[in-house]
């Protein structure tokens, strides 16, 4: 499976996932300096204006950076879209990549062919990502450059397909680019993932407990702290089913054994869905693998460490 020339020189086949909320323009180089893709939701930045500079920082930091490293360029970097109707700034949001060329976005909650002609326009690809085969085809069919397949176990918007289950239909007719995202914390589980089929693995939680991330000291501690038995998948905080960290919703005044469903035509990742649900920690099942929290920097050092030696077991 060829890769875009874009992801082909990444210096480990990872792309740090767009966390909502927590991602900003520091974690975000940092990945990038690192060698894999970072990334960010457009919608973190607020307000709106705030998304032109954010992206004037990442692209002239990592401008920088390349003219005095050339030996370890960037990555490139990712602006994740909300394409779903509840989304009131795509509009805005887009014509501000546009003005930066940025070089991949990620599209969630809808694929739209406006917004695939609009990226390829600039010289842009486009990665949407999809819980199941059906919606994967769909993706493809509107102009998608690849798949990120979120399977079980992955932090926020999860699926419950099997990771296993979920690539091998897609591989049976899709030969584009595909990021696995489903409990990735470790080098292991990236070599696996390619092994799977797989051409990246996406990888989100780990990246909260980094100290670039903008998250709460408590918030990367809890993952710290925390294995899969403290995750909990419930519709209720934004309309679509996520993974999110029980400590978090019993701090919330809730039980998080007994969630009421919540009504998917009601939707929300405006401002509102922000205040509301901001102490409410979105988390995946492979925290197990985080024991500290550290750079950016460190734990993709740690990930192609743990790579390379799963590599060498193989040999």
């Amino acid at each position: 499976m060829a890769l875009p020339p874009i992801l082909q020189k990444l210096a480990l086949p990872v792309i740090g996932s767009p966390l909502f909320i927590v991602s900003n323009p520091k974690l975000v180089i940092e990945q990038c300096k690192a060698g894999v893709v970072g990334s960010m939701p457009a919608l973190n930045a607020r307000p709106a204006e705030q998304l032109d500079e954010w992206l004037a920082e990442i692209s002239e930091t990592l401008a920088a950076w390349d003219r005095d490293h050339p030996e370890s360029p960037s990555a490139p970097y990712a602006i994740n879209q909300i394409v779903h109707k509840s989304n009131d700034r795509l509009d805005h949001d887009m014509a501000v990549c546009a003005r930066y060329k940025v070089p991949v976005v990620i599209t969630s909650l809808g694929a739209r062919t406006d917004v695939n002609d609009a990226v390829h326009g600039w010289g842009g690809i486009v990665l949407h990502d999809i819980i199941n085969n059906a919606f994967a085809k769909k993706a493809v069919e509107k102009g998608a450059d690849g798949l990120i397949a979120v399977a079980a176990g992955a932090g926020g918007h999860a699926g419950v397909k099997s990771p296993f289950a979920l690539i091998q239909e897609i591989r049976a007719w899709f030969d584009g680019p595909i990021a696995l995202s489903g409990a990735i914390a470790n080098g292991g589980a990236v070599l696996a993932a390619q092994a799977m089929g797989a051409d990246l693995a996406y990888i989100g939680s780990a990246f909260i407990a980094t100290e670039e991330a903008r998250a709460s000291d408590a918030y990367k501690q809890c993952i710290v702290d925390s294995t899969s038995d403290d995750i909990v998948y419930s519709s209720l905080f934004t309309g679509v089913h996520g993974n999110y960290l029980k400590p978090s919703i019993r701090a919330a005044g809730l039980d998080p054994d007994h969630l009421p469903e919540s009504d998917p035509s009601k939707m929300n990742f405006g401002g509102d869905a922000k205040k509301a649900w901001k102490d409410i920690w979105g988390c995946g099942q492979g925290i197990g693998a985080v024991r500290a929290v550290v750079p950016a920097g460190e734990l993709v050092a740690r990930l192609k460490r743990e790579y390379e030696a799963a590599r060498a077991r193989l040999c």
